[in-house]
């Protein structure tokens, strides 16, 4: 679910400071994610080599943070650090008692949110969203979680609309993501809404980590092994995005497998998570993201190149996508790119 881009955080107070990414910090937590806004937020960089965030990690109360690694980390701020944030990101632990189990916050945990300013971005990694439910921030709203979880964040919270499907959800001002490696996808996926295409996919490749994945956490659901050597429909793929500026028809697709149309969609839905049609459409506007972002090219002619046949039929799929017009987004990277 992605909602229209906005204008980037931190170019709307550029001449003052970075935008801030708070990392709240809790016992048990995953040092993997943990790591992940750093190594995302803190390595974005301006087409000209600026730093665009400035992140930093606090804690309930400032010293050792327990993880469920074999060690312990130094957190140096407390949590007054979140009054000062612009986006708070909270990952996943294993040690979320009360939260988790009866779906309540701890005083301490109350006390910490209590700094975060009305209007700030919030942020959860994997089972961080149990967090943000307990804050009675989610209710009324769409928000996934690791799909282990999903059957008991939903009972445990029953106002929230949960998506155990995928990746991660865009609600606006706030944002939940599926299991542990997700937490990169939404990291990008912001990046992306605050600066444009072109600087998420220079942080990807900085990390290499695809800027943009397919499909849901569904296809990483438990299913039995399938055959050795079983074919793919990789090679389909690689051709289709070869040839977005022209008709794709599903029996072209399957005929780049040798396989039939009904096993063909099947076998695809199964590796990529969504339908061939719905990830055609999805390749187009990400294409035309590209051209509108980096190329002064009229709307009628990024919808020829990216197959989307005239400029009414790419206003309709960008709107429904970004929930913008083509020259809307246009202008809104434009002047995040200028600043």
């Amino acid at each position: 679910m992605a909602r229209a881009p906005r204008t980037a955080p931190g170019a709307r107070a550029a001449a003052e400071r970075l935008h801030r990414v708070v990392v709240l910090t809790l016992d048990g937590v995953i040092p993997f994610e943990l790591g992940i806004p750093y190594r995302i937020f803190g390595k974005t960089r301006s087409p000209g080599g600026w730093p665009l965030y400035e992140v930093v990690t606090c804690a309930l109360t400032p010293g050792p943070v327990r993880t469920d690694a074999d060690f312990s980390i130094t957190v140096g701020l407390g949590p007054d650090a979140l009054a000062e944030a612009d986006t708070v990101v909270i990952p996943s632990s294993f040690e979320l008692g009360p939260v988790y189990e009866e779906g309540t916050l701890t005083e301490p945990l109350a006390a910490a949110l209590a700094h975060v300013r009305p209007g700030t971005r919030m942020v959860s990694i994997c089972t961080g969203s149990y967090v943000l439910g307990a804050a009675g921030l989610l209710d009324g709203r769409p928000a996934t979680t690791h799909w282990r979880n999903a059957d008991h964040f939903q009972r445990l919270f029953p106002k929230i609309d949960v998506d155990p499907d995928v990746l991660f959800v865009d609600d606006g001002d706030v944002l939940t993501s599926a299991g542990v490696a997700s937490g990169i996808d939404l990291c990008l996926h912001i990046v992306r809404l605050d600066h444009g295409t072109s600087v998420a996919n220079e942080v990807a490749r900085r990390s290499v980590v695809p800027p943009h994945r397919d499909g849901g956490q569904a296809q990483y659901i438990r299913r039995p092994v399938p055959e050795p050597q079983v074919a793919t429909t990789a090679t389909a793929r690689a051709w289709a995005l070869e040839r977005l500026d022209r008709p794709i028809q599903l029996q072209d697709l399957a005929r780049q497998e040798a396989m039939s149309v009904r096993t063909f969609t099947r076998r695809f839905r199964e590796e990529v998570g969504v339908s061939p049609g719905q990830w055609i459409v999805a390749q187009r506007i990400e294409r035309a993201r590209h051209l509108l972002e980096d190329t002064d090219l009229a709307v009628d002619r990024v919808a020829r190149e990216c197959g989307f046949g005239s400029a009414a039929s790419l206003r309709q799929h960008v709107q429904a996508a970004l929930g913008v017009s083509p020259m809307a987004y246009r202008r809104t990277f434009r002047a995040a790119g200028g600043s």
